[in-house]
């Protein structure tokens, strides 16, 4: 099958390409030439801005890819140029989008009250208010002002041309722009003693995916065609509280310390957590088990072992960009330490 991906050379698209090429595919990749690629031989290499697309479609209709997959199809112009240059030239699009989409996400960030029931399917009831990361003073890396993935999905869905979307939970992984594990990681190099969190966030559940299994379960949806027309969740199995994360991260990377939970009384009044920690942000991963036959390729230890070994070599330039905001000053942490025995 040929098949085309639009931004692969980031993140997740390396892995994505690299799976699709080992079940024997012919991959093509477009992307703009800014990142070191890094691609297995034979992959076919075009480069060019998606802004500019649609001027490129006399090319893509010369390689004529029977399956697109666009990583980085973030608002609703990119799903529009998306669709209008494919049309007519491939036989599916398969679109990257996030659980960022739920209702869910709302009431995480305070913009909604009431709680919904979790895990979240692929029916749940989505934001009702667009544009989520507008009223974000420091929006995450490399999203735009006008990000929106429900447009993204709507536009992608309503097409003539065949479409799949896949929901991403929060992923890590070696090159993982966002550093998930940098701020937990750096505690436990430092020796801390213990890792001080108030009693609600402990006890938070949210999705997270290795990207290596994220890019296996991409490279099935993209060559089933029983994904047509289908939504799926791709996400670890189990949703571990914040703690048992922590827990499981530390044990791993060989840290002798401990996560010590506090109620929020303990806490200075400072301190208040940014969301609404109520709310939990974990999906059912069943469909895609069991429609494309997806399981894990690397186990939920090996996952974080290998994050751990890159993080490690890997400290961003910019620390402060990746805190998390419920961890607390080294003093303070002392502080409250010692009054707990």
């Amino acid at each position: 099958m040929k098949i085309l991906i639009i931004g692969g050379t980031n993140f997740i698209g390396p892995p994505v390409v690299r799976q699709l090429i080992t079940m024997g595919h012919e991959v093509s990749v477009f992307y703009r030439g800014k990142t070191t690629a890094n691609l297995p031989p034979g992959v076919h290499e075009i480069l060019g801005d998606r802004s500019h697309l649609l001027e490129m479609k006399s090319k893509f209709k010369q390689l004529s890819p029977q399956v697109v997959v666009d990583m980085i199809a973030y608002n609703q112009q990119d799903a529009l140029t998306l669709m209008n240059t494919f049309e007519g030239i491939a036989q599916r699009v398969v679109a990257i989008s996030s659980i960022d989409v739920y209702r869910a996400y709302d009431v995480l960030w305070g913009k909604e009250s009431d709680v919904i029931p979790v895990p979240l399917t692929e029916d749940s009831p989505l934001r009702q208010q667009l544009y989520p990361y507008r009223e974000i003073p420091s929006r995450p890396i490399a999203v735009p002002i006008d990000y929106e993935k429900i447009l993204v999905e709507q536009i992608v869905m309503a097409s003539n041309l065949p479409g799949t979307i896949i929901r991403l939970p929060m992923v890590y992984g070696s090159r993982d722009f966002r550093h998930r594990l940098y701020s937990y990681l750096r505690r436990m190099d430092d020796n801390r003693s213990a890792i001080v969190l108030e009693d609600n966030i402990a006890q938070w559940r949210g999705s997270y995916g290795y990207v290596e299994n994220v890019a296996y379960a991409i490279a099935l949806a993209a060559t089933n065609e029983r994904a047509i027309s289908r939504i799926y969740h791709v996400a670890d199995v189990e949703a571990l509280t914040e703690a048992q994360r922590i827990t499981k991260i530390g044990k791993i990377a060989g840290w002798q310390g401990k996560v010590v939970i506090v109620p929020k009384s303990q806490l200075p009044s400072e301190g208040k957590l940014p969301v609404n920690t109520q709310q939990d942000w974990f999906v059912d991963p069943t469909r895609i088990r069991q429609e494309l036959e997806y399981k894990e390729i690397v186990p939920l230890d090996e996952a974080l072992r290998r994050t751990i070994d890159w993080q490690r070599t890997h400290s961003p330039q910019e620390p402060q960009q990746f805190a998390v905001p419920w961890l607390l000053d080294y003093a303070i942490e002392d502080a409250i330490l010692s009054k707990f025995p």
